[in-house]
């Protein structure tokens, strides 16, 4: 297991990462961030990935970064609402292979942009709540890309998984503090796929 999934294990209190579906054998996968693609069908799918996270039935596992940052927060009212209240703004985070090799950013948008140039921007499909401490594990689809070339070039939809930390202030927001910028520390995996026109398939996919 690499050292941030065990980080997250450790920080979950998990046991250990299990698979939770991958649909085809590891020699299937097209591509990937990892040099070992038995190891990703095995580190990146974590036990109980729920079935309403599942990518559609043309999407295979392209590969995975692992993501250190934040999730950034502003105490402020809204339109519907004179109560301050934590809103959240965007996400700033470092992308890290499974060696820690820094290979790019995920910032506002959600945009996940890598060194090579190539970025995705997503669009929220689906959320669940797996630990209520940490941030919904969610599914994505692409809605934009950069022109560059580069692994981003083709991700269709994205998936995070496994999230510690990221959770909005309960506290500390009020008339007095509008304006104010919270940053809650967090970690995740995010699955990223590309569509695949035949043939087997590889997820991380509920039962």
């Amino acid at each position: 297991m690499n050292i941030v999934n065990r980080r997250l294990v450790t920080l979950m209190g998990w046991g250990a990462l299990a698979l939770g579906g991958c649909a085809a054998a590891p020699g299937e996968l097209d591509g990937t961030v990892a040099e070992d693609a038995e190891a990703i069908c095995e580190d990146v799918c974590p036990a109980g990935v729920p079935a309403s996270l599942a990518p559609a039935a043309d999407q295979t596992m392209k590969g995975m970064y692992n993501a250190v940052g934040v999730q950034i927060y502003m105490c402020t009212t809204t339109a519907t609402s004179s109560t301050p209240a934590w809103t959240f703004i965007a996400p700033q985070a470092n992308l890290l292979k499974d060696n820690g090799e820094l290979v790019g950013t995920h910032f506002i948008g959600p945009t996940w942009q890598g060194n090579d140039g190539s970025s995705v921007v997503g669009v929220k499909a689906a959320g669940a709540t797996v630990d209520p401490t940490a941030l919904p594990w969610l599914l994505l689809t692409a809605k934009s890309h950069a022109t560059d070339a580069g692994f981003f070039d083709d991700v269709s939809s994205i998936q995070r998984l496994s999230t510690v930390g990221g959770n909005a202030p309960a506290t500390g927001c009020d008339a007095t503090t509008l304006g104010t910028l919270a940053q809650v520390p967090y970690s995740a995996e995010y699955v990223f796929y590309k569509t695949k026109a035949k043939g087997k398939v590889t997820q991380c996919s509920g039962s």
